[in-house]
């Protein structure tokens, strides 16, 4: 059975999805945008503190689901400019020290509501 894993500590969905969905040992976590749920808004800033929101996000959701950075075993990374893919990374690299998971980048045309980069993860317990 399916549990759909929601925290106020993340930006709700911006459109008929879960933030992410727990089933079987796997959390399949909703592509992240840089929205600080604090003020509904998108932070400002350039592609690193856009990327540090979404990981926070993303961080806040696997907590509220009793998982952690450690268990993450895959990432989807979409950016409206591979031109910042070397900044996204430096931050993204923070959040996984040491086992980094698998992962993927693409260079998309446009993310939701104009932001710079959009991550997607799954992880294992």
């Amino acid at each position: 059975m399916s549990k759909i894993i929601h925290t106020n500590q993340a930006p709700k969905a911006v459109g008929p999805y879960s933030q992410a969905v727990e089933t079987n040992g796997m959390l399949f976590i909703s592509g992240q945008i840089p929205i600080d749920p604090a003020i509904g808004r998108i932070v400002e800033g350039g592609i690193k503190e856009q990327t540090l929101q979404v990981m926070k996000n993303i961080g806040a959701i696997l907590l509220e689901a009793g998982f952690d950075f450690r268990d993450v075993v895959k990432c989807t990374c979409l950016l409206s400019d591979m031109e910042n893919f070397s900044a996204m990374n430096e931050v993204y690299g923070t959040f996984f020290p040491e086992a980094p998971p698998a992962r993927a980048a693409f260079g998309v045309v446009k993310l939701p509501l104009g932001v710079l980069v959009e991550i997607e993860c799954i992880a294992s317990k």
